[in-house]
């Protein structure tokens, strides 16, 4: 029963993500003529990896993060930029390697005992994205170590982890908000 339930839940964290990645972010912003979305620098590929894990617990949504890569891989366009094993050199790699123990951590820390305040699950889902974060910047130090960005190292620490952590930190409470009331409906706080 408990392999069915892995599976299912990594089903649904596959459709999530790729779902999430079709999706620009982007908040409500308060104006002149009402309210109005302003977009965000990001799809919603991480918060739904990230609910995945708080939801699901880790096996699931790592098995849907490697589900997710190896689909992006084997030359299906789910990845921003496309797919193909060229996007291995993509500088934006790094960040797609830390969905794995960005969902393990954050999964492994939904799983424990204390997981039924909503603080929790929004450290839970901050310390997921600070690895993922931490894994997209690990590969772009390197590149640029070993020449392979051609100086646009700066630019593309701008890009790709700067400009969209503080969205990515909202979206984080935003996911717990909405993985709280998930968890007690599927009664996995008891």
């Amino acid at each position: 029963m408990r392999a069915l339930a892995n599976w299912s839940g990594a089903l649904a964290g596959l459709l999530l993500i790729l779902c999430g990645g079709l999706i620009q972010a982007a908040i409500p912003w308060p104006g002149s003529q009402g309210v109005s979305f302003v977009p965000l620098p990001m799809t919603l590929q991480v918060p739904a990896l990230l609910f995945t894990a708080l939801v699901c617990g880790h096996r699931p949504a790592m098995l849907a993060g490697m589900a997710y890569i190896s689909l992006g891989l084997f030359q299906l366009p789910v990845f921003q930029g496309g797919g193909g094993l060229s996007y291995l050199s993509d500088p934006a790699f790094g960040y797609l390697a830390g969905f794995l123990p960005a969902a393990w951590l954050t999964g492994r820390l939904a799983q424990q005992q204390d997981m039924d305040d909503l603080l929790n699950l929004v450290a839970a889902a901050v310390l997921g994205l600070l690895i993922l974060q931490g894994c997209g910047l690990a590969n772009l130090l390197l590149g640029g170590l070993f020449q392979r960005w051609g100086g646009q190292l700066p630019q593309l620490v701008l890009t790709y982890s700067l400009g969209p952590l503080l969205p990515q930190l909202l979206l984080c409470c935003a996911v717990a908000v909405l993985a709280w009331p998930s968890r007690r409906l599927l009664l996995l706080d008891r």
